[in-house]
Parts: structure tokens; sequence; C-alpha cells
């Protein structure tokens, strides 16, 4: 066995280490048979995923339609799946329930979904981010796109890299200081204030009508996206920051074997976090968003594996099931104990929605 050179954090190694390693004995390599599957079984959850939330969100388009024409128009129920794209409300309810053990009647299903994205990152790391979230998907489909354009991606130096990717931090812990800082009153007045009964329409409205400053900002984080892996997700997103907390628990990492291992560096470079996964045994990094995709290019048999401890092979199937498993579990319970749609009367909406813009925040 060759020594291994210690490289800290995900820098690839100066010159002179590089200059090192190619020194070395090369390894002779025990190529894999067996056909990795990996990067379909995340492909048909993307897909599914981003094809549900288009769904919910035209479903969600039409119900405040209909409310904003006073019945005129399609008359469709609301999706509570919307109440996915409200993180700060059901950060609210999560504290809520945490003090009272109770769910609250308002979107409830925004609370069972955090839940459900917590627990699967407990379980299998940050996957959330990587196999199910809609804009982790269209993100990705955005530096594919720019490399297939520009021929590459641009790589910040780490004097930027390591600051910007502090920022979805930063942020998170506004968030969350907003959040703790608030007591039981405080929070039961926010949600049932005029603003919270309908805080997912204002979310709608905003990008139906957004502004010039908003348009500049999105067409800026979609233009660095194209040239940036990940832009949002790697600097600027505080609900992958919040998973990538509780993903620090997980069992699941992927665990690289020095033995089988040839020092090719395919992983490093395929990595969309950048990490040095070439370097170290074990990913434990919070960046890690378990997307298999070093593991899907190893050709080394035995090198590279996700593994749930640091004996089972986690094969992408498995992590397929089990974030289905946890995902329409939580859902299903929450439906079966009346905890999916949320309880506000029909003439509220009739009342609210069409004066949506009239109620800034408590």
């Amino acid at each position: 066995m060759s020594p291994v050179l210690p490289v800290s954090g995900d820098d690839a190694g100066s010159p002179r280490k590089r200059e090192l390693r190619a020194e070395q004995p090369k390894k002779k390599l025990v190529r894999r048979l067996a056909r990795d599957y990996s990067q379909r079984w995340r492909g048909l959850f993307q897909i599914a995923f981003l094809v549900l939330n288009l769904a919910i969100g035209a479903q969600f388009y039409l119900f405040v339609r209909y409310h904003e024409s006073g019945g005129k128009t399609l008359a469709v129920s609301r999706p509570p799946g919307v109440e996915g794209w409200l993180p700060i409300a059901s950060l609210m309810q999560l504290k809520a329930f945490l003090l009272t053990l109770e769910i609250p009647a308002i979107h409830p299903a925004g609370l069972v979904l955090l839940l459900a994205f917590i627990g699967i990152s407990v379980v299998f790391r940050k996957t959330f981010c990587s196999w199910l979230c809609p804009v982790g998907t269209l993100s990705e489909g955005l530096w594919l796109l720019g490399r297939r354009l520009f021929k590459k991606n641009i790589r910040l130096p780490r004097w930027a890299d390591i600051p910007l990717r502090s920022l979805k931090y930063v942020l998170l812990g506004l968030f969350l200081y907003a959040v703790l800082g608030m007591s039981m009153e405080g929070i039961r007045a926010f949600l049932e204030s005029p603003y919270g009964l309908i805080v997912d329409v204002k979310m709608l409205n905003f990008f139906r009508f957004l502004s010039l400053t908003g348009l500049v900002v999105v067409g800026l984080i979609v233009g660095l996206s194209l040239f940036v892996k990940n832009f949002w997700c790697r600097y600027l997103c505080p609900y992958g920051a919040l998973l990538g907390l509780f993903s620090k628990f997980s069992p699941s990492r992927i665990i690289r074997v020095p033995d089988a291992c040839v020092d090719c560096g395919k992983c490093a470079r395929a990595c969309p976090s950048l990490l040095a996964v070439d370097k170290l045994i074990q990913i434990t990094a919070m960046e890690c968003t378990g997307c298999y995709e070093c593991v899907a290019v190893c050709p080394a048999e035995g090198a590279l594996n996700m593994r749930f401890g640091k004996k089972r092979i986690l094969s992408a199937q498995w992590v397929a099931l089990g974030l289905a498993a946890i995902f329409l579990g939580f859902v299903a319970t929450a439906m079966a104990t009346g905890h999916w749609h949320t309880n506000i009367a029909p003439d509220v909406y009739f009342q609210l929605i069409p004066r949506a813009e009239e109620f800034g925040h408590p």
C-alpha cells in the first residue's frame, strides 16, 4: 500500500503534492464489473419530484385565481404540498410543536414535510438536496447546461469559496434567531393573522408580480449557476444549511478504501460539492448531498461506497426505497390522522386572497 498524502478540507493539493503523488508507484486496477445505476435512480426521483412540484404549483395557482375571481374560474382544491415552500412558517410550527406537542391546525403539511426532510437527512445525509429538491434539480441542470455550452464550470478560489459558503449559515442563523426569539403567543398570532393565513399566496404573488429588483436577482443567480456548480445550493440556501446540520448525525457516509483505491481522482472531479473524495477516508462534510456521483465514476472494485455505519454498503436502490418510505410514511400518517389539510374555511379565502397585497408582515 502506497502512503496517502494528508490533504485537509476540499483542497485538491499543491503542485508539489501532485508531483509527489505522481512519483508513487501506481496501484493495479481491479476493475469494477457490476454496472452502476445510482444516477438512474436519482434521476427518476429528481424528475418525479420536479413534476410533482410543478403540478402542485399549477393547482395552487388555479386555486388562487378561483378565489381572486370570486368563484368565476375553475374550482380546484388547495394542495397542502405547497406548504413545503414555506420554511420559515414551518420552523415556527416546529417550535410550537416542540413546546405544546400539538400539530398546528394552520398549514400543518409544512411541519410534516419539514420533519420528513429532517428525518431523511438524519438517516441518509443531505439526500433531500440532490434527490428530491426541485430547486436542486434545476440548479444541477443549469451547471450541466453551462458545462455543455462553455466546455467547463468555474471553481472559485478558496479565499472566495469559504466566505461565500458561510452565507447560507448566516441566513439560517438569522431565521433561527427570529423564530427562537418568538413566544408561543407570538407564533400563534403570526399563524392566525391574515398574513399568516395566506402566506402561501403572498409567496406565489412574489413570483407572479416579480419586481425589477427581484428579476435582476433571480437572473443573476441563474446566470451564475451556469458557471458555478450549484451556486444557490452551495452559497445561499438556508434550507440546505439546516439539513446539513442534521446530516452530521447520519450514520450514512461515503467511505473510501485506500487499499482498493487507485488514486485516479475521478471521484473528486465528479463531486458537485467539490469535496476531496480521493484524499479522505470518510466523507462527513455537511456539503455532501449523497448524490452518488463519486461512486458512479469510481472504476475500482470496492474502493468507494456509501455505507450505513462503517461496514454495511448502502446501495442507491436502498436509498431510493428509504427516501420513498420516509416521505410517504410521514404524508400518509398525516393524512390518516387529519394533520395534512389546513383548517381554514372557504369564506376566509374569498375574503383574504383578493386583498392579499393589503396585508403586511405582522
